[in-house]
């Protein structure tokens, strides 16, 4: 699954950065120095780009644009570095703590905070005042403390996925919209027994951005919040009970095994591979888990809400990001590929290839003969409202992993969720 606003996440400890340093040092290209990126004898200049949207894009589709843009900017050349989320996430830190970023970063707008405080990632207002950049024609920055760091080239919704089949086969007619509708539907799915569960979620402390995308998605989709005035506001009522539902379908047994070591793309998995009947997640995902299984019926809907709940209801997002390296000695070149990227008809034609949003506001994609799903994500968009609450909060990947850690003690049956949010709400506390 993530569109916008300011940014999150959190300091990495020198320890845990020195090992990821030796661990992906290979993984960067073989670039090393100052710059990630490198000039042939002629001239060329050779740009890294790191991200992990290739994979789920359709095969060759994001190579077809580098081919464009190489071919528009003579003398310039991008050397894509892809993989999954969590190893780019991997890959991207350990170059940050080392000054070996690649050029150009594919960013998560929870890992701005960090990133910045650092002076590992480049101030892109300078770079498009140097390049005399139109910036309203942008829908969003991320910034931390009014400087820019990050653009959203694309933004995703994260609906509800339901595998169709298995609903039915378990008895439910239709997309559950309410708690009491969606608790129902997940035992009765799972009570079909062999390998099948009602819903899954990942709660991995290496990614734990299952915290905002598969626990407080549930809050958001009700009008809750997990801040007051902007600072944590965890014990309230609302939030006990939220945590109390989802802690209830596990210990219902409607969860799929594994949560505590599970990531995102692990869940995607299971879901594709027609074990569980729901989950939360991107429409970036919708190419890959048609291509992986395309006898699998599933259709989206909106997070489920509390009964009765009739107001607006927030909807998970999250953002494919892009920036540029600090250490990179090819900025210039770096902007250009991102102003690529951000404009009006390749932003375009990339939301259409990936059924995003686009990140330049006067880009319309093309959805004519595209998935219907996507229109339907669009329905639901424009029902509610983009909600992720920790865009903008300082160190919101920690925040999120000590949500984490207490919420896996709690389902492991060590304490109560009062505790738990308690203990949680402190330690949060003390990174604002």
């Amino acid at each position: 699954m993530s569109k916008d606003a300011r940014v999150k996440r959190g300091a990495v400890a020198a320890i845990a950065a020195a090992a990821a340093i030796t661990l992906v040092a290979g993984c960067a290209g073989g670039s090393t120095g100052s710059s990630s990126g490198g000039s042939s004898a002629g001239g060329e200049v050779t740009l890294e780009f790191a991200q992990w949207w290739e994979p789920e894009l359709p095969a060759g589709s994001l190579r077809k644009l580098m081919d464009q843009f190489e071919s528009e900017n003579p003398g310039i050349k991008v050397n894509l570095l892809s993989g999954p989320y969590a190893s780019t996430k991997e890959q991207v830190v350990a170059g940050a703590a080392a000054g070996t970023m690649s050029d150009v970063v594919g960013l998560d707008g929870a890992w701005i905070s960090d990133f910045a405080k650092q002076g590992a990632i480049a101030d892109l207002g300078k770079l498009m005042s140097d390049a005399g950049y139109d910036q309203n024609q942008l829908t969003s920055q991320v910034k931390v403390e009014d400087t820019s760091y990050m653009l959203p080239v694309l933004n995703f919704v994260y609906p509800m996925f339901s595998n169709d089949d298995l609903l039915a086969k378990a008895g439910v007619t239709k997309a559950p919209t309410n708690r009491t509708e969606f608790s129902a539907a997940a035992k009765s799915v799972s009570a079909l027994g062999g390998n099948t569960k009602g819903w899954v979620m990942p709660l991995s402390l290496e990614a734990p951005n299952g915290v905002q995308n598969d626990v407080m998605s549930w809050a958001w989709a009700s009008g809750q919040s997990m801040l007051k005035d902007g600072k944590p506001d965890l014990t309230t009522p609302e939030i006990t009970d939220t945590v109390n539902y989802v802690k209830g379908l596990w210990d219902a047994g409607a969860i799929a095994p594994g949560a505590f070591t599970m990531k995102e793309q692990d869940k995607v998995e299971e879901f594709t591979n027609g074990r569980v009947g729901m989950m939360i997640d991107s429409l970036a995902h919708i190419t890959a888990i048609r291509e992986k299984n395309p006898n699998l019926k599933f259709s989206i809907s909106a997070v489920p809400s509390t009964d009765g709940f009739s107001g607006k209801r927030g909807i998970p997002y999250a953002s494919w990001g892009i920036g540029v390296a600090e250490n990179s000695e090819h900025k210039a070149e770096a902007w250009k590929l991102i102003q690529f990227l951000m404009s009006e008809k390749t932003n375009g034609a990339l939301a259409t290839t990936a059924n995003a949003f686009p990140g330049n506001k006067d880009a319309t994609p093309d959805f004519t003969g595209k998935d219907e799903l996507f229109k339907t994500a669009f329905d639901v968009y424009k029902s509610g409202y983009p909600a992720n609450e920790f865009v903008g909060l300082p160190v919101a990947e920690q925040l999120m992993r000590g949500f984490a850690e207490q919420f896996q003690r709690t389902l492991s049956g060590d304490q109560s969720v009062d505790d738990m949010l308690k203990k949680t709400q402190d330690t949060w506390k003390q990174k604002f």
